[in-house]
């Protein structure tokens, strides 16, 4: 029974040391990640490669450090190693969804506009995922890329409702309403934009939500709103490509 009773002991041990050594090399393989995707934000590629090193070298399959580590060749110009690495990171967990995004993010820079669709639209299916009004504005922006506006419409309406009516969504949902002639939805997710900024002094007029203000306040007839929103797009970005549209506007008489 003394026997008996130590071999027991014995294995209880030793199984909760195996556990805690995973545990330990678990909590390791996230810091190490973690302390990686910190200085990629911060353009600092060398200290997050030699994090993402450590973290591959305890879990060489580990899909948050693969995908950082494409990240990271991303970032020095290596496209092909970057999409091996996205690529066997969602091979490793084809559920995470962080991995997916960054591999969309990828595609787009590379002008795969249709395949980076494809990866976002994966990713908003995640409803777990806790940045999923970030994942639909970007399907929205890939779904202008491959000329399907009700597409993007729909995408950013859902980052609208996620989002609870953030500047960036709202301004490419109206204007994409604008571009679909929706004008009366256009004009009222405007106006919550128009709100937000009254309410937020760091937020500023950018040449497309001028724009897109000028046009929607000229399909209504309102000059007086026109006018204001035209000389703040002539005074504070006479470069811009909007401008030249507004010019163009103008000199045609709409």
């Amino acid at each position: 029974m003394v026997l008996l009773a130590l071999l027991v002991t014995g294995c209880v041990t030793n199984t909760d040391s195996r556990f805690a050594r995973e545990a330990d090399r678990d909590k390791a393989v996230k810091n190490y990640v973690e302390l990686a995707t910190a200085y990629i934000g911060q353009d600092n590629t060398d200290r997050a490669r030699n994090h993402l090193d450590r973290a591959l070298e305890l879990d060489p399959d580990n899909p948050g450090a693969l995908a950082a580590m494409g990240m990271v060749y991303q970032s020095e110009g290596e496209p092909e190693l970057a999409e091996r690495s996205f690529k066997d990171a969602l091979s490793s967990d084809s559920d995470y969804t962080r991995g997916r995004v960054y591999y969309g993010a990828f595609l787009y820079s590379e002008r795969r506009f249709e395949d980076a669709r494809d990866q976002f639209l994966a990713a908003s299916r995640d409803t777990g995922y806790g940045e999923r009004a970030s994942v639909f504005f970007n399907l929205g922006l890939t779904e202008e890329r491959v000329d399907n506006l009700e597409g993007a419409i729909k995408a950013y309406r859902r980052a609208v409702e996620l989002s609870r009516g953030d500047a960036r969504s709202l301004l490419a949902l109206s204007r994409t309403l604008v571009e679909s002639g929706e004008y009366q939805a256009a004009s009222r997710h405007y106006s919550r934009l128009m709100s937000l900024m009254q309410r937020n002094r760091n937020l500023r007029h950018s040449p497309e939500s001028l724009y897109t203000g000028i046009r929607i306040a000229n399909h209504f007839g309102d000059r007086d709103q026109a006018s204001s929103l035209g000389l703040q797009l002539k005074n504070n970005f006479p470069n811009s490509v909007e401008y030249q549209q507004y010019r163009v506007m103008t000199s045609n008489g709409q």
